[in-house]
């Protein structure tokens, strides 16, 4: 049956080349916890290759929707995946399409290095 909904349109996004986290007694970081889990690993493998929809990665990862869901959220708050474009199924929901925020995770523990000693 034809729709009047693009169904799934090409996405055009490059994630940051590099994010630095920096673990320490003042600034404690969450995104150490939230990459913690296996199933958060599973999602951010998956989503390495292209960007995808909430139920396309539990497909993936052979999990639920509601667990694929709580994690993606918890990594759109670490900063990790974003919401990049919205697909709409074949009946007309909208799914939101999530892709990496970065290639690549740095974690530093203590003080930053200042840029001259790198």
């Amino acid at each position: 049956m034809p729709t009047a909904f693009p169904y799934r349109t090409p996405v055009d996004h490059t994630p940051h080349e590099r994010t630095n986290i920096i673990v320490d007694d003042e600034q404690p970081s969450d995104v150490l916890q939230t990459v913690s889990s296996d199933t958060a690993q599973q999602i951010l493998a998956t989503l390495d290759g292209e960007p995808a929809t909430t139920s396309d990665i539990a497909e993936a990862i052979d999990t639920s929707i509601q667990n694929a869901k709580y994690h993606l959220d918890r990594l759109c708050e670490a900063d990790l995946v974003e919401a990049v474009d919205t697909w709409y199924s074949r009946k007309g929901a909208e799914m939101t399409v999530y892709a990496l925020s970065v290639e690549q995770l740095v974690v530093q523990f203590g003080d930053p290095i200042p840029e001259t000693r790198r």
